[in-house]
């Protein structure tokens, strides 16, 4: 197996996805198994490999990530973040078109902790006046 061009982490809710990009023929692989085995959802799929659509990159690159955490969505959009990260770094004249996608942004919204005396974050019990 060929060395990494370079390393990159993304993060999203509670996922986090670390990446690492080689020169290759465009096979994503997530924790060991192909990205359709991984992401049954077109969607996801979709959500997790834009960068290399948007910068024209998918059959140029191999991609190798872990992910550990959270649930399928922020999985996704964690491994989406990190390849932006590691093309940005691979060459920086990508960084425009991806910044203006919005994809080189964290998304930094996070599950709200639960309150004592509450039971959710802001979800009440039913008050009772008698």
């Amino acid at each position: 197996m060929t060395p990494p061009l370079n390393q990159s982490t993304g993060r999203r809710k509670e996922a986090v996805a670390r990446v690492r990009i080689r020169a290759g023929a465009g096979v994503v692989t997530v924790n060991q198994r192909p990205i359709e085995a991984y992401f049954p959802s077109a969607t996801q799929r979709m959500v997790a490999t834009e960068p290399l659509r948007l910068t024209d990159t998918a059959d140029t690159y191999d991609v190798d990530a872990t992910i550990d955490g959270g649930g399928v969505s922020g999985q996704a959009g964690a491994l989406r973040l990190a390849i932006a990260r590691g093309l940005v770094e691979l060459d920086p004249e990508q960084r425009m078109a991806l910044k203006r996608a919005g994809l080189l942004t964290r998304d930094a919204r996070e599950k709200e902790i639960k309150k004592y005396g509450l039971k959710k974050a802001r979800k009440a019990p039913q008050y009772s006046k008698r």
